[in-house]
């Protein structure tokens, strides 16, 4: 919930709107009932339904489009208790970071040079991304990982999806598909830094050939690398599946809570060779002039995910999907403030008194409800899709003083500021993929969106602002053979500012052309895909690496700037027991022309942009069911400002994680046993991923030397 305070989360709705839970159960109640007549399951007929919501956002090697996929089997070997980010480390161009240093509790994820706020997520299509903020919590959904079937990362624009533009990337998560055989499974896992995860799930199999219920719970701890960087995490996932022969319905319910010590302060260059691990947060002097640490310097958060899906097929070549969607946030996060000036709080001075010590709590309260659909037709040489979606972010932000010093004329639960926000966000689309000849088809992708953002603050002024903005995409895939494969595409993105971007004042709309070509080559021991890709930015809202004075980082258009660079991303079969799978980035990521408080700097990097960006995976199995394998990944220097301060740089960095996994499947009671291990940074490196500004001087998050986890899982 790091968002709302500074500046990444968006509110809540006022009054009837509340009422959104029970409209979901009610039309899942009648959904239900419509399609309790429908005769026994076909199980081809299921597999295309189920489908048609993949198809909705994701793609494949048909399309001229750069991507990487991930699966449950991939996942379930690290799945130990780290944020999805981090479990993504090791894909092409992708670049994490943790601000408690050891992948629990906040952590981030750029992909060629992009921030979170410029990365699409969706959960089975359902827009994820903060509405006002643009950006991603994971902390919020501690454990999803455990509940993901597959993961998609289309790197550039990628093709039209729900939600804000992808100015870098696209990542779409499927959740747990249905089980027809009932199962169980209990996970436990144990770390460094008094890190634990324990899950339970459970599937009912089919009942009656046409009923499923599944369910996880899941909680994570952690006190962090970082000093009182403490997670306390706790997550839900409950899906219930209809399945008919024609009509495939779900309807899921997911959430979490989350108790984090703060620890996004970071520390400065003096403290980084003295005490990696200090944190800042909290810190005050008290009375009798001891410093001391505030005890609940905390983030505080809850979200519950209400997501209806009902896919319909009415021939072999028409399908439909039509989904329902509603989120409801709510939390605060908690400071200690020494010496505050009383009439920022709205207090009265007390005499002479003009400052106290207190303590406040920063507010949001926000729903986001919405719906999305589409309509499918696929024969042997076309394939269209026509769909899109309407949303609607309606928020509160408000804070409150629970104690200070000197209270003056304030009750308990008065509020220093009021701010409320709503944002409507809709998008139609049409998608086609035609075979011209039998080794050439064409692609071609149509959008419209509509965003429409109101918002009263202090900080924001009076916004009301309208955009209206047309994405055409099209591209050639060109199969030479059945081994190698062609393609090149085009795609325009425009993407509107968010909520911290309004503070700074004469902000534009990005606007983004996105020219992508590639080579697949695919063999039975080897598999290459090479990428060449130019992204040109018109007013590209870059990071500056300077922070507001409630921690938000600063963005400012600037007026060009591109990204050029060359991706190659390979599966190397060397024998029955090796597989070698590296990748790597090749960019130059550049302002032109640059001007800042009205001098010109030329050319220069953007801002937490590596030009070089490498990664590889080895695994050996002797036998079967044991796999070892040893995880590399080189991230490059890196300013992080725009003017190329030397005090600014970042420094490479290359880690080497180890992954075992040994898996057991005895006769009896248990069907499986999975032991795995991970141990990260084995060669202890002492790296920072991750920094920021203020003014000339550069703050680090620096991030854990050698660590480990261990894990049981066991199915039955």
């Amino acid at each position: 919930m790091k968002t709302i305070f500074k500046g990444t989360k968006v509110l809540s709705y006022k009054g009837s709107k509340r009422n959104q839970k029970s409209i979901f159960f009610t039309l899942f109640s009648i959904f239900f009932t419509l399609y309790s007549f429908s005769q026994e399951q076909d199980s081809t007929k299921v597999n295309q339904l189920d489908n048609v919501l993949v198809s909705a956002v994701r793609v494949t090697t048909k399309t001229p489009v750069s991507f990487s996929n991930m699966d449950k089997k991939e996942i379930k070997y690290r799945n130990l208790g780290q944020d999805i980010p981090i479990l993504m480390n090791y894909l092409p161009s992708v670049v994490t970071t943790s601000d408690a240093g050891n992948g629990m509790g906040y952590t981030g994820i750029r992909v060629r040079g992009s921030d979170a706020t410029r990365v699409n997520v969706t959960i089975n299509g359902i827009p994820y991304n903060d509405a006002e903020s643009q950006g991603t919590f994971w902390v919020n959904m501690p454990d999803f990982a455990s509940s993901v079937e597959s993961l998609q990362l289309q790197r550039g624009v990628g093709t039209s999806t729900n939600g804000s533009g992808a100015f870098g990337a696209s990542l779409n998560m499927l959740t747990d598909n249905y089980a027809t055989k009932a199962s169980g499974e209990i996970s436990s896992s144990y770390g460094s830094f008094n890190s634990n995860k324990n899950t339970v799930k459970f599937s009912t199999g089919l009942l009656n050939d046409h009923f499923e219920l599944a369910g996880r719970l899941s909680t994570i701890k952690s006190d962090g690398y970082v000093d009182r960087a403490s997670s306390d995490l706790k997550s839900y996932f409950l899906q219930g599946t209809y399945v008919g022969r024609t009509t495939l319905i779900k309807a899921l319910v997911f959430g979490g809570t989350q108790k984090t010590y703060q620890s996004w302060n970071g520390i400065d260059a003096e403290t980084l060779n003295k005490d990696r691990r200090y944190n800042s947060a909290g810190a005050y002097t008290d009375e009798a002039g001891n410093d001391r640490f505030y005890d609940n310097e905390t983030d505080n958060y809850n979200q519950d995910h209400y997501q209806l899906h009902w896919s319909e097929s009415f021939s072999d070549k028409w399908s439909t999907n039509l989904a329902f969607h509603y989120t409801k946030g709510k939390g605060y996060y908690e400071n200690y403030k020494e010496d505050a000036d009383m009439a920022d709080y709205g207090l009265n001075d007390v005499g002479a008194i003009t400052t106290t010590d207190l303590v406040r709590q920063k507010w949001l309260d926000n729903d986001f409800y919405g719906t999305t659909f589409s309509v499918k037709y696929k024969e042997e040489k076309l394939d269209v899709m026509l769909g899109g979606g309407w949303n609607k972010y309606e928020g509160d932000h408000f804070g409150k003083v629970i104690w200070a010093r000197y209270a003056s004329q304030s009750e308990l639960g008065d509020h220093y500021y009021d701010d409320f926000s709503t944002k409507t966000d809709g998008n139609i689309f049409a998608k086609a993929n035609y075979q011209i000849f039998d080794k050439l088809s064409f692609y071609g992708d149509l959008q419209y969106r509509n965003v429409r953002y109101k918002a009263n603050s202090w900080e924001t002024g009076l916004v009301d602002d309208t955009f209206n903005f047309f994405n055409p995409k099209a591209g050639l895939n060109f199969e030479i053979d059945q081994k190698n494969t062609l393609y090149f595409s085009y795609a325009r993105a425009n993407r509107e500012p968010n909520r911290t971007d309004y503070e700074g004042g004469n902000v534009k709309p990005e606007k983004l052309n996105d020219f992508e070509l590639g080579w697949r080559f695919n063999s039975e021991k080897f598999q290459l895909t090479t990428n060449l890709y130019y992204m040109g930015y018109k007013d590209q809202l870059i990071l500056t690496g300077t922070l507001d004075d409630v921690g938000n980082p600063i963005r400012s258009n600037t007026d060009k700037s591109y990204r050029l660079g060359f991706e190659a991303d390979a599966t190397i079969k060397l024998s029955d027991k090796f597989i070698l799978r590296p990748n790597f980035t090749l960019s130059s990521n550049k302002n032109v022309d640059l001007d800042v408080e009205d001098q010109n700097y030329g050319t220069t990097d953007i801002a937490y942009s590596p030009s070089v960006i490498a990664g590889n995976i080895i695994v050996y199995s002797p036998i079967q069911d044991l796999h070892i394998s040893l995880l590399q990944k080189y991230v490059g220097e890196q300013y992080m400002n725009n003017i190329e301060l030397p005090s600014a740089k970042l420094a490479d960095y290359f880690v080497n994680d180890l992954n075992v996994s040994f898996e057991i499947k005895p006769k009896s009671i248990f069907k499986s046993i999975m032991i795995t291990g991970l141990v990260n940074n084995i060669l202890d490196k002492k790296y920072v991923s991750n920094g920021y500004m203020w003014d000339i001087y550069p703050y680090y998050y620096p991030q854990a030397g050698i660590n480990f986890l261990a894990g049981l899982t066991l199915k039955f």
